[in-house]
């Protein structure tokens, strides 16, 4: 069965003497791992929690938070990974949302408990501490030692696993509904599509509350180890891939650039490495070029997916990248193309499907479709369409199957009229070499209604001129998709996975100056300008708002 139990079980029986787990206590074999999993079953048993039940862990990356989420599908519960960057107000309501009955928290984060927002969980909550933390709460380890093995619980396929919350980059995030068939599924698809084996390590980096770790079900599913970083830094990537032995890392894309930026790579043995998964955000052709140049011999995997989809749709794999490099640099710009089993439709606003090469709503249906959201039953239906998810991306798709996501919905600009997908223009901001990362939204205009607005951090060193990046767009993009304004910034605002927050962004910028001093236009762009006059909508101005470490310009 296509369960997380049976899994687990399964890879005890057959792999049982290999190295399941790597960390600074030592290694564990998968049989013993999985013997603490029924373990740590027991613990959450002890503490009433029932099967179908949900319960918290608020916990950065370990073999702890690991073996508690895989003691909830021992125990046919249901783990809730919280995000320890939220607020405490925004983990209560987290935590109310997802109406759990327990919360396992990390002893660096009990102190969060005092928050008057999380006082009433104290008492529902036990420390996950690797020693005596001086934590006044039930200790997981104390516990797990004197608690009796659960038997395994067998749950249908389609019985919630998991309750993993979105992002929330637009409004509050939502639990997404992730069954046993969805992991399993994905993990099957995902140990063929990098060719998983017994002999892997895989190092997790992202958040574990976030679905980019369940791709590394495919290792589990296939005997293969796993090393955990609890916080990332360049550094401490490098020195774990060396000191593992990691064969396999997924990382985004900032996380990647700053590797790079490290400059020290020599100093590290990093001959395991066989590949290096990146995703959640696109990444600029010249930094995947970099990083192929600083890491010979590594296979790059650019991976698509949503937190719905739990969370691989599209693997743009070794050999798409080689081929751009080759000449089909377009390739590049794809996500790749869908993994097996997985159906893909470009939509109209009708919803009817459109011509190859065309643009619209990217739909999907798959075994890894997420069963819905928890208590969104509007959202269920907007969105979950029978066995369509709508994923709100609009992309196209060429006729060799490669799929190219445009922008997301919501992020689309229409200035004057036209159409402006910002990850086309954002793409071309970062072709300029002292450009490290950009992001582009639509500000209110009073001429067009919505204006382009850049926001642009420098590479190391560089400096940069509104009127440079103008020149150095011209020769990319059309006109009217070129923004005049523009802010240089040191960093830009991320959630925990690396994802760009451009709800932020508008927060910050959506009031930046209408009535901009002129630059001087082409003439092709002075005529695209009177052929869209006659069609834009007046906004009033809004007053400037500008950042603290921020330079506006335009």
């Amino acid at each position: 069965m296509l369960t997380m139990p049976s899994l687990l079980q399964r890879t005890a029986r057959v792999f049982g003497a290999n190295t399941a787990i790597q960390d600074a206590e030592g290694e564990l074999t998968w049989a013993a791992y999985v013997e603490r999993i029924a373990r740590a079953a027991g613990v959450l048993r002890s503490l009433g929690l029932k099967p179908f039940e949900r319960y918290a862990i608020l916990c950065r990356n370990s073999v702890r938070h690991a073996e508690l989420i895989h003691a909830g599908y021992w125990l046919g519960a249901i783990p809730v990974p919280l995000n320890y960057r939220l607020a405490p107000a925004e983990i209560a309501l987290v935590l109310e949302d997802a109406e759990c009955r327990l919360l396992a928290v990390e002893d660096v984060f009990a102190k969060l408990l005092g928050h008057p927002s999380l006082e009433a969980w104290r008492s529902r909550a036990f420390a996950i501490a690797a020693d005596d933390a001086g934590v006044a709460l039930p200790r997981y380890d104390s516990m797990r030692e004197e608690a009796r093995a659960a038997e395994p619980y067998e749950p249908a396929e389609d019985d919630d696993a998991i309750l993993l919350y979105t992002g929330g980059t637009t409004s509050r995030g939502k639990g997404v509904r992730i069954t046993h068939r969805n992991i399993a599924s994905n993990a099957l698809q995902l140990a063929r599509a990098m060719t998983v084996g017994e002999h892997d390590v895989y190092l997790h980096v992202s958040p574990m509350f976030h679905s980019t770790d369940l791709k590394a079900t495919a290792l589990s599913m296939m005997g293969g180890a796993h090393a955990y970083l609890s916080d990332f830094s360049p550094a401490n990537v490098l020195s774990a891939v060396e000191r593992h032995r990691v064969t396999i890392a997924s990382l985004v894309p900032t996380m990647i650039i700053r590797v790079l930026q490290e400059g020290s790579l020599d100093r590290y043995d990093l001959g395991s490495l066989r590949l290096l998964s990146y995703g959640t955000s696109p990444m600029a052709p010249e930094w995947i070029r970099r990083t192929i140049e600083a890491l010979p011999g590594v296979d790059l995997h650019q991976c698509y997916g949503l937190t719905e989809t739990a969370p691989v749709l599209a693997i743009l794999d070794e050999k798409d990248h080689r081929r751009a490099l080759d000449g089909r640099e377009e390739l590049l710009r794809s996500v790749g193309r869908p993994l097996p089993g997985v159906d893909v439709r470009i939509l109209d606003d009708a919803g009817r499907e459109v011509p190859s090469g065309e643009s619209g709503e990217v739909a999907v249906r798959g075994p890894q479709i997420a069963k819905g959201y928890h208590k969104r039953a509007r959202e269920n239906a907007e969105v979950f369409r029978g066995s369509w998810f709508h994923t709100g991306d609009i992309g196209r798709m060429d006729a060799d199957g490669y799929l190219f996501i445009l922008d997301r919905k919501k992020d689309m600009v229409v200035t004057g009229g036209e159409n402006v997908y910002t990850s086309e223009v954002e793409a071309a901001i970062c072709q300029h070499p002292g450009v490290q990362e950009a992001a582009v939204i639509g500000v209110p205009d009073e001429r067009y209604g919505e204006a382009l607005f850049a926001v642009i951090v420098p590479a190391q060193g560089a400096r940069l001129s509104v009127e440079e990046m103008i020149a150095h767009c011209r020769t990319r993009i059309g006109g009217y998709k070129i923004p005049r304004r523009m802010a240089f910034v040191d960093a830009l605002p991320k959630t925990a996975i690396g994802k760009i927050i451009k709800q932020d962004l508008r927060r910050t910028y959506g009031g930046a100056p209408a009535n901009h001093p002129p630059i001087k236009k082409t003439r092709t762009e002075q005529a695209h300008e009177t052929r869209i006059d006659q069609r834009h909508v007046t906004y009033p101005a809004v007053p400037s708002h500008q950042g603290k470490h921020h330079r506006i310009h335009g």
